[in-house]
């Protein structure tokens, strides 16, 4: 009996640290998105404050500082505190969830979410003009589409983690939520 008792404990048991994995994937990912979005706006707002756009790729990328007080492509530029106080409910939502992860798959998009969520909400917060008004920074230009930074990216990351996941049938806990195969289904 005993014996049966440490073997479903073990190590080599792969449900015994499934709970874990996820939330590690979870928050780790958030946490270097978050880092990453922090550490580049910080180096673009030192190295191009009154500069003139930077080419990287030549047409392809170029630098160039903005301070964006709306939404993705610039929208909703009057409505700065109450896309702060989304940001906050998203946040709130995604730590929510994380606590019943089961797909790593999900932990990564989650994390991309919660990291791009609170990179933007940090500039919000501690930016200028003031507290859940600021600017959001960006600095990164392609041809015809608008500035962005990396916790954007982190954001579109996660939509596409998301949607691969939904498309799966694939719950964020892990769960098929459709069969696999069709004949299943029956």
């Amino acid at each position: 009996m005993q014996a049966a008792r440490g073997a479903s404990l073990s190590s080599s048991d792969p449900d015994h640290h499934a709970p874990r994995r996820p939330l590690g994937i979870f928050f780790g990912v958030a946490l270097v998105v978050l880092l990453l979005d922090q550490g580049s706006k910080a180096l673009a707002v030192d190295r191009l404050e009154g500069r003139p756009p930077v080419p990287v790729v030549g047409d392809l990328l170029q630098l160039t500082l903005v301070r964006n007080p709306g939404a993705a492509f610039s929208t909703g530029t009057s409505y700065t505190f109450v896309l702060s106080l989304v940001a906050v409910a998203a946040t709130v939502v995604v730590l929510l969830l994380a606590r019943r992860l089961g797909s790593p798959l999900w932990a990564l998009g989650l994390g991309c979410l919660l990291g791009g969520v609170l990179g933007n909400l940090t500039d919000r917060i501690f930016r200028q003009p003031g507290v859940l008004r600021g600017h959001v920074v960006d600095f990164l230009a392609l041809p015809n589409w608008p500035v962005f930074n990396v916790a954007d990216i982190g954001i579109n990351v996660a939509a596409g983690v998301i949607i691969l996941q939904a498309v799966r049938g694939v719950a964020y806990t892990g769960e098929r939520t459709r069969p696999t195969d069709p004949a299943e289904g029956r």
